[in-house]
């Protein structure tokens, strides 16, 4: 499985069951580049139950399902791939299924993309583009860091934090392959709606 260009949607596993699984239902019906689990697992109950009805849905869409960070679920649940937040140790990268789809957040370090490069990774995803009140430990990329990510590598590049409607209209000068969102999907009326507009935005 590859990822794909579009919306990569990523989500609290704490938030109430019934409700996320019926907005990531709508979600990769609507057409998503990943699904993305947030690896804020203390409080979430039965997480592996959550785990398998996640995945059940995001193969019924041919849709990757990630998991942030936690290098030991991904090889005893049903994961497609993982994302880091920064660079892992390399025992640790080792350690990874051939198949496995890898991302890594990046930001006006460049040294990242390289690495990122030589260990073959799959995507790369830059925060904070814009202010954000859920990548608030991440600093403001510049949009020349992610210009030169892109003459550096032909991976795909996503851009996360502070993107809405509004500003998702000043990304036209860049070349990139997708939008990483938390609140721009999971708190809108009509998620499908939602969706759409960000990938009209950055066709």
């Amino acid at each position: 499985m590859n990822i794909s260009n579009g919306v990569y949607l990523v989500i609290d596993p704490s938030m109430k069951r019934d409700e996320l699984i019926e907005k990531v239902t709508a979600a990769t019906s609507a057409g998503l580049a990943a699904v993305q689990v947030w690896d804020n697992l203390s409080q979430v109950e039965n997480a592996n139950k959550l785990f398998v009805k996640l995945s059940e849905i995001t193969r019924l869409n041919n849709t990757p399902f990630i998991i942030n960070n936690r290098v030991d679920l991904l090889n005893s649940h049903p994961f497609d791939g993982i994302h880091f937040d920064d660079i892992p140790k390399p025992d640790v990268v080792n350690q990874l299924p051939d198949n496995c789809i890898k991302g890594i957040t990046c930001n006006n370090d460049l040294s990242v993309i390289s690495w990122a490069i030589d260990n073959h990774f799959d995507y790369i995803s830059f925060c904070s583009v814009f202010p954000s009140s859920t990548s608030n430990s991440c600093e403001l990329v510049s949009f020349d860091s992610i210009r030169q990510a892109r003459a550096m590598t032909n991976m795909p590049i996503f851009l996360a934090g502070g993107i809405n409607s509004e500003t998702v209209q000043k990304l036209k000068t860049l070349d990139f392959n997708g939008v990483a969102v938390v609140s721009g999907i999971m708190d809108a009326d009509d998620i499908e709606k939602a969706i759409n507009e960000y990938t009209e935005a950055i066709k």
